[in-house]
């Protein structure tokens, strides 16, 4: 974990020290529950909690300083004090000063999805010859991206950093914090539509992780995403193309069973079969743009192949499970209309018997959710999907649209409770069920029935 002097808190964040002066830090803690003696405690502020309350506690558990934007808050006489501006933006200042002690490859991903997939992938494959830090969980806003750079050691070779966003100006944020030396976009899509207002912005948004990467650094684009693929006209580093269709990395002969993947990767440096242990044709992108990062870094195919090998993709990301006489594709993490699309392939593609889609609402779709749960339903018709059951408001018009396109048996639910009831009437052994929606929809609690 990061050590700081006192001298470095104050140099990185412009604040100004008090009280009793402590020479050494020996790591940086926001939770008090996290505490270890010697830390320095930075209290950080929400919608509904403020961490000054805590200060106190922090100190009982060992820290030795902390950093405030209190003025007149009494602190305890026995720590090192340090008052700044905003406490989040002292985070942000201290591992942005931490990052630039290290001169190794920082890969920096987002994209509208794909981007957790692609960074479990590419630390897998950069794994095989490299100790590697990578993004935990869902660490991937202006709070989490700090805490995971704070965490570089002199024994980490490579970084691999996830990025995400609910806005304009954010990845910029989160860019010039990590300084990036690759860049990897997986895709544009409709992903925080309400937000940003439109396909355009969200592109727009995306491409300011571009902003940071040097002239020798590695910038890697999506060329079958036509968004992607026009940021090309704004890299100022070197490019690489990813792709099914287009790219120096393209994919072919791809052929899938239940659990894995087989595909043929061409590159500059020749061409190679890798072995993927998971599904959905949507994940050979992701693979495709981890390659080309293990490629940069001088991988050869052998190690890029052992690291795919080795891959495990977060939980709730099309984790395929059989229980008793189901096969269950977990992918309730999150739903947007292109992961959604992306799903309901996969259910065709490995489904032996009946396929059965248990969909939530898709959120943070503003004008353009009704219509886009609308296409979610004709595409489940298209694909001979022969059982739908939909929860919510918004997803309560998949089912319509499904059943207005000749899909029978499409059922539209209030709870997860009428689900689970509807659904223990209709489903028969040897089915494959698809479970999907968005985070705060909790699709996985449907789950529960089969055990």
């Amino acid at each position: 974990m990061a050590r700081f002097t006192i001298h470095e808190v104050c140099l990185a964040t412009k604040g100004v020290a008090s009280g009793t002066v402590h020479d050494v830090f020996t790591r940086i803690s926001t939770d008090t529950r996290d505490v270890k003696p010697g830390d320095l405690f930075i209290p950080l502020v929400g919608e509904t909690f403020d961490g000054h309350d805590f200060i106190e506690q922090a100190v009982k558990n060992g820290a030795i300083g902390v950093i405030t934007s209190r003025p007149n808050q009494k602190n305890p006489s026995n720590i090192s004090v340090i008052l700044v501006d905003d406490t989040l933006t002292a985070l942000q200042d201290l591992a942005r000063f931490h990052r630039q002690r290290f001169s190794i490859p920082i890969v920096a991903i987002t994209g509208s999805n794909g981007k957790t997939t692609t960074k479990d992938m590419t630390a897998a494959i950069l794994s095989s010859r490299f100790k590697v830090l990578k993004t935990k969980a869902n660490y991937n806003n202006e709070i989490g991206l700090p805490l995971t750079l704070l965490e570089l050691t002199d024994e980490h070779e490579v970084a691999v950093v996830e990025m995400g966003m609910r806005g304009k100006g954010q990845i910029s944020q989160l860019a010039h914090i990590a300084l990036p030396t690759i860049a990897v976009i997986t895709n544009v899509g409709e992903t925080h539509i309400e937000l940003l207002g439109s396909i355009e912005a969200i592109a727009s948004a995306k491409a300011e992780l571009l902003e940071v990467i040097p002239e020798n650094g590695l910038t890697i684009l999506n060329g079958d995403d036509d968004y992607v693929k026009a940021m090309a006209m704004h890299v100022t580093s070197r490019l690489s193309l990813f792709g099914l269709e287009c790219g120096e990395i393209r994919g072919d002969k791809i052929h899938a069973d239940i659990s894995s993947m087989n595909f043929e990767c061409h590159s500059i440096q020749g061409v190679f079969s890798v072995h993927l242990p998971t599904v959905g044709r949507h994940n050979i992108y992701n693979a495709l743009a981890a390659i080309a990062v293990g490629l940069e870094v001088g991988l050869n195919f052998e190690e890029i192949c052992a690291g795919l090998s080795q891959f495990n993709a977060s939980p709730m990301r099309l984790h395929i499970e059989k229980i008793g006489d189901y096969t269950v594709i977990n992918d309730a993490y999150n739903a947007s209309p292109m992961s959604m699309l992306a799903a309901i392939n996969t259910l065709g593609e490995i489904a032996i018997n009946r396929k059965v889609a248990v969909l939530g609402d898709m959120l943070e779709l503003g004008h353009i959710g009704v219509e886009a749960h609308r296409q979610i339903g004709e595409k489940l018709a298209q694909c001979h999907i022969d059982i739908v059951v939909t929860v919510g408001t918004l997803a309560s018009h998949i089912a319509q649209s499904a059943k207005e396109h000749g899909l029978a048996m499409s059922i539209a639910c209030h709870s997860h409770d009428e689900a689970q009831e509807r659904l223990k009437k209709i489903i028969q052994p040897g089915d494959t069920i698809l479970i999907k929606g968005s985070r705060g929809m909790k699709m996985e609690n449907i789950i529960t029935m089969f055990r």
